[in-house]
């Protein structure tokens, strides 16, 4: 059986040439899905890009010990909490990168790179979401 690390490091090897791509469009899809969350980021998207980008390599390149980004995605739920970020706003954001992933990747794209992303990213959220419990508790 193959491992959810193996599934989504061979997706994302599979899109990594069009990585650019896929964040431009999951801002694109972010912004028409919930076009509300649109004044909680920057004019300048390009920070902001660069970041996802980074956590979504973070992602890939410690798909199998997660846990090891438990500090630094708890952190970064406390620093959404100013941003305004809500806790319906995670699987919104969920559903929205498995969207853009599937339509970058084409074909390519299966149940199990879905549902290996689909597990990944709930783990991610909840991560964030506990960093945003503690800030909003301080």
């Amino acid at each position: 059986m193959t491992s959810d690390a193996d599934l989504i490091r061979t997706s994302f090897d599979a899109v990594a040439s069009q990585a650019e791509t896929i964040i431009d469009r999951f801002y694109d899809n972010l912004f028409a899905t919930a076009p509300s969350v649109r004044p909680l980021f920057p004019d300048d998207m390009t920070q902001q890009k660069r970041h996802l980008l980074s956590a979504v390599s973070l992602v890939v390149k410690h798909a199998d010990r997660l846990d090891e980004l438990t500090g630094a995605l708890m952190d970064m739920g406390e620093r959404h909490v100013r941003y305004g970020a809500q806790e319906a706003h995670y699987p919104v954001v969920r559903d929205v990168m498995l969207m853009t992933l599937a339509e970058v990747a084409g074909d390519a794209w299966t149940p199990e790179f879905e549902g290996a992303w689909r597990r990944a990213l709930d783990r991610v959220a909840q991560t964030m979401l506990e960093g945003a419990a503690r800030r909003k508790a301080a």
